[in-house]
């Protein structure tokens, strides 16, 4: 874990956390954990919310960026 990370009060790490990130700058306090089934991203400060990525979302959205690479790569080439 690092410096910054530390410095986070034992209370906002949930229990089930496997892996933590921690930043400060543009938001209060931004973190992000995993667990066996998703991803999340919580804000902390005047827009709190937290965002939940289940891995099967993040499969989706690779697969829909590497079929988009795939057609772009396809429309350039010369015909």
């Amino acid at each position: 874990m690092s410096e910054q990370a530390r410095k986070i009060e034992n209370a906002a790490i949930p229990q089930w956390a496997q892996g933590l990130y921690y930043n400060k700058g543009l938001f209060e306090e931004a973190l992000v954990y995993h667990d066996d089934e998703a991803i999340y991203f919580e804000l902390r400060g005047k827009d709190e919310g937290v965002v939940r990525f289940s891995y099967e979302m993040i499969e989706t959205l690779k697969e829909v960026i590497e079929d988009e690479q795939t057609s772009q790569d396809g429309a350039s080439l010369p015909h």
